[in-house]
């Protein structure tokens, strides 16, 4: 008998089917996790964590219907052990913070190496955040610069959710440190 975990499972998001089809293909290659379904918009995403109850969504942001971040808010409200990682082409530091509010664990750009986005698959249902490093100075920025809008903030709601450690992994990615001087 083994004692090898089951795969984590995975729903992978994006209203462009060749995008699925490229993380599906170089995620496929990874022995622990299992693509279980695609959708196509947000709408079909929230039905098909209902259907599939996936491990992780990896999530695009802008999509037709219903956009990742409402996706994402739907899906932790009726499934909060789902963990969602966001993805997007470009950033923009509204789109960064509604994501992290939502509910995102994790946040990438479209760019990112294959690997890159299995670590954040992993991250998340580890309960660990991972960001993109230019994801990280927007969010390490607001918290050094505070935001203006009082406690009530759900930006700063979302970053005190951190443990010390994350908060001093996400400055000295900030810092634009490497993943292997963090680690160190």
């Amino acid at each position: 008998m083994s004692d090898a975990r089951p795969p984590i499972r995975v729903l992978l998001v994006d209203d462009h089917a060749m995008v699925r089809r490229g993380m599906r293909d170089f995620l496929g290659l990874h022995a622990d996790l299992a693509i279980v379904g695609e959708a196509a918009d947000g709408a079909e995403a929230v039905r098909q964590v209902e259907a599939l109850r996936p491990d992780v969504v990896v999530m695009d942001l802008m999509m037709p219907v219903m956009d990742g971040i409402a996706a994402t808010a739907a899906i932790k409200g009726a499934h909060p052990a789902t963990e969602v990682v966001a993805l997007t082409s470009f950033i923009e530091e509204e789109r960064v913070v509604e994501a992290l509010s939502a509910g995102a664990t994790g946040f990438l750009l479209k760019d990112a190496e294959a690997d890159e986005l299995a670590a954040a698959i992993r991250a998340a249902v580890s309960g660990e955040v991972h960001l993109d490093p230019a994801v990280a100075g927007i969010v390490a920025r607001r918290l050094r610069a505070g935001t203006g809008r009082g406690p009530a903030d759900p930006q700063v709601t979302a970053l005190a959710a951190l443990t010390p450690r994350e908060q001093e992994v996400l400055a000295a990615v900030a810092m634009g440190l490497s993943n292997r001087a963090i680690g160190e």
